[in-house]
């Protein structure tokens, strides 16, 4: 599969590093408005997973500095957009439209009313469409996954996801809230989404926090209502200072034991209500490399993306954004009706 990719900014740069260990994927083509970046220096791209920028060898790689051009160009089968979140709707319509597959960065887009209309154009053009939810390819989600959808863990009594960070200074486009929709919208829909995935939408959903995001703020604890589940908590965010490690974890309480994981030390493992323990998950795998597999494996065999299909990652846009919109209510329930 012959792919391209738009945007080598933090996720551009690591979409790269994982596509180069992809056997039988081709990178024929990059686009960038910055021409250090097009010449393949990206070492003075920086994020919050410990991956660092580097040299690139583009040779053999058409640069393109437009997206017309890049999508003009019919030796391209699919696209990689690692752009602004603003950017991802209109762009992935117009790939679409232009033949492309994509596969689009998360979040999928600002709002619902924006990934719906990307869905549309996809199944239209009739184009394999996928958001980069890369924790459905995490061995240490795909494993808790896993234990409950199997129901080892017996019903699950409480949850618990946090992920948080120092406010990002790689970006300047993340704390403009018209373009990342803000810190928590940006972190936290990853939780959201694995939420979704385990338990389904909740009833209600409850939430405080703050939010000053000029100056480095925006957190949150929020509580998803279901049912058979006595708590279900997604929390964190932006903080303010500089040199904070990014981190994430989750605890899942079962009547047969406990799931927890955290990536500050803790590797996945279970603790069994019999005492016994146990790794969960070998977590060596990358799940960058994991998901573009995926991806370009769903667009050679001309099938939609199951694992992470894009209605579910337009599921996770809209409950994040009320999440965010609970929080101005300051704890009271808001009715989960999508």
């Amino acid at each position: 599969m012959k792919i391209g990719v738009i945007g080598l900014g933090f996720m551009g740069s690591t979409h790269l590093q994982a596509i180069a260990r992809i056997p039988g994927a081709r990178l024929v083509a990059v686009m960038d408005t910055n021409p250090a970046r097009l010449s393949g220096d990206l070492s003075e791209v920086q994020g919050n997973l410990g991956i660092d920028g580097q040299r690139m060898d583009f040779t053999g790689v058409k640069k393109y500095s437009s997206l017309k051009e890049i999508l003009s160009d019919p030796q391209v089968e699919a696209v990689d957009i690692c752009l602004p979140t603003d950017l991802h709707a209109p762009v992935t319509i117009e790939a679409v439209r232009a033949g492309k597959h994509v596969l689009v960065e998360k979040p999928m887009a600002l709002d619902g009313a924006s990934a719906d209309e990307m869905l549309t154009a996809a199944t239209e053009n009739e184009r394999v469409l996928m958001a980069a939810q890369v924790l459905r390819f995490s061995p240490a989600y795909q494993g808790l996954a896993g234990l409950v959808q199997s129901a080892k863990l017996g019903p699950i009594r409480s949850a618990f996801f946090r992920r948080r960070t120092a406010v990002p200074a790689w970006g300047p486009w993340l704390a403009d809230e018209a373009k990342s929709g803000g810190g928590i919208f940006d972190l936290l829909i990853h939780d959201v989404d694995m939420a979704l995935l385990l338990f389904g939408v909740p009833e209600a959903i409850s939430a405080t926090g703050h939010e000053d995001m000029p100056n480095g703020i925006d957190s949150i604890v929020s509580e998803f209502y279901y049912p058979e589940i006595g708590s279900v908590t997604i929390a964190g965010g932006w903080y303010p200072a500089n040199e904070y490690p990014f981190s994430m974890e989750y605890t899942v309480v079962g009547d047969l034991g406990v799931a927890e994981y955290s990536s500050a030390g803790r590797p996945p493992s279970i603790y069994w209500t019999d005492g016994s323990n146990e790794l969960l998950e070998d977590d060596e795998m990358d799940p960058y490399q994991a998901e573009l597999e995926y991806f370009l494996k769903c667009c050679d065999g001309g099938h939609q993306p199951d694992l992470c299909h894009p209605s579910s990652s337009a599921l996770a846009v809209r409950v994040t954004q009320l999440m965010i919109a609970a929080r101005k209510h300051a704890g009271d329930k808001v009715k989960c009706s999508l």
